[in-house]
């Protein structure tokens, strides 16, 4: 039995999913909107979260969230020590080119899609993916994801990093739940379905006007 993957993550209506989760999370680039989940948080999303994490699961992550992560949870206080200590104690999986060392326990580096492969074919818990923008790309396109949940937030904000970036496969997916929130979150949760079909027969036909073909002309030399 091979483990499961499920990717979540939080989206704000135009895509970003930088720093949700406080104001100094992560201002690379300048961002200045960190903590954004918190102006729009219901109910729901938190059940949502809690249900994720209420089994036993390991964390698959890219280098950044883990440093994030490494950092704030094994020291957190208050009514949100259980969620560290779970996190603590569930296997790390770090997917990462860099060669600094993973103190924190349990942390266990990867150093490429073929290992996640691996790790996917082996004994253990299913594995849960939060933040780490930077492997979804590689994951789909290696057909290693089994499910995504987004959680999107009706804000917008302009600028910060996307969930989908450089190298994500054109694909099907296939909404199998989804619910809105009373503050109006979007919860979906997709599987993957495939490749793309091919251009379908009842699809519009290209204009043959000579505008057109001068608008085609120029998209060729750059120039439209």
């Amino acid at each position: 039995m091979t483990r499961k993957i499920t990717g979540a993550a939080f989206l704000s209506l135009d895509g970003v999913m930088q720093a949700p989760g406080g104001p100094s999370e992560d201002s690379t680039g300048g961002f200045d909107q960190g903590g954004w989940v918190f102006k729009a948080w219901d109910d729901e999303i938190g059940e949502t979260i809690g249900s994720l994490f209420a089994g036993e699961y390991d964390l698959l992550l890219g280098r950044r969230t883990y440093d994030i992560f490494a950092a704030y949870w094994p020291y957190v206080e208050g009514d949100e020590a259980s969620m560290g200590e779970a996190f603590t104690r569930a296997g790390k999986h770090v997917l990462t080119r860099r060669n600094a060392p993973l103190e924190w326990v349990n942390s266990h580096k990867l150093s490429g899609i073929d290992e996640v492969a691996t790790l996917k074919q082996s004994e253990g818990p299913d594995l849960i993916i939060q933040g780490s923008s930077t492997i979804y790309p590689g994951l789909l396109a290696a057909g290693l994801l089994d499910k995504l949940i987004l959680m999107t937030f009706p804000v917008t904000l302009g600028h910060g990093k996307r969930l989908f970036g450089e190298g994500t496969p054109p694909a099907m997916l296939e909404m199998v739940d989804h619910k809105v929130t009373a503050k109006g979150s979007v919860i979906a949760t997709y599987v993957p379905a495939g490749p793309l079909p091919p251009y379908p027969p009842f699809g519009p036909e290209p204009s043959k006007s000579e505008r057109e073909a001068e608008r085609q002309q120029a998209m060729k030399e750059g120039t439209w």
